[in-house]
């Protein structure tokens, strides 16, 4: 009778096995006969740990992802929340970019509602650094929204890089998306001149006033509350109505 420590070394190799296929040939590679034999084993072994082709493809995203978070290293914040975003950001399009089929996989055909443990601490990560930028008073949205926008933005470049060829890809495509998404959920970048040059009517002004204000109101919003645990001088009532109403701000 198989003992456990065999059993998790066969399922690790077939995965293992399955995920270089994956690579070199695309989905339609991974055929349950392919990774067999490759694998040096039978197909009635391959259903008997996951149970048909899905499964086996479900334990190679989860392979995917643990390989991904792997590829990072430990965050360790620095004092520019921004430049601790944008590190994060060239190691999701380096990793998608280096590893296609796997990307693909993992950002394209996983099954709503089932992503895997390991994608989920990798988001964790993302909305720490989410976190950081409101703590510095720098959000204009609320988290939430915020990871969400770095999350399809970035995914969306690299999955807009695959479908060109590799020498037909623009390089700045990654650079000007991060800027984009930046500039759409932190207060720094700075109304734009008019086409001319010229200098704004007082009407222009006012609105651009008004507009800077509300960002600023979001932006001190989401730095409270991303110290809410810091705020040990309230009661829990106080902290409930605090909360309520710092949620109306930053949504």
């Amino acid at each position: 009778m198989e003992d456990a420590s065999g059993r998790d070394r066969m399922r690790a190799q077939i995965v293992e096995v399955a995920a270089g296929l994956l690579a070199g040939g695309g989905r339609d590679a991974v055929s349950t006969r392919a990774v067999a034999a490759a694998a040096g084993t039978q197909a009635p072994t391959i259903y008997r740990l996951f149970g048909d082709k899905d499964g086996l493809l479900a334990a190679v995203l989860e392979y995917g992802f643990a390989t991904y978070l792997a590829d990072k290293p430990p965050f360790d914040p620095t004092t520019d929340p921004i430049a601790d975003l944008r590190s994060g950001w060239d190691l999701h399009i380096e990793f998608g970019l280096a590893n296609p089929a796997l990307f693909l996989l993992m950002y394209a055909d996983t099954p709503p509602g089932k992503r895997p443990a390991a994608a989920e601490a990798g988001i964790a990560i993302l909305r720490t650094r989410i976190r950081n930028i409101a703590a510095a008073g720098r959000l204009r949205v609320d988290e939430d929204l915020a990871a969400e926008m770095v999350q399809a933005a970035g995914s969306g470049a690299v999955l807009a890089l695959l479908a060109e060829e590799a020498d037909r890809r623009d390089p700045r495509l990654a650079d000007a998306m991060f800027q984009a998404v930046v500039a759409a959920i932190t207060t720094a970048p700075a109304f734009p001149r008019a086409a001319d040059g010229a200098t704004a009517g007082a009407a222009d002004t006012e609105i651009r006033a008004v507009a800077r204000a509300d960002a600023g109101a979001v932006a001190a919003a989401n730095a409270l509350r991303a110290r809410f645990a810091e705020l040990g001088m309230l009661t829990d009532g106080e902290r409930h109505v605090l909360g309520e109403w710092l949620a109306r701000i930053t949504h």
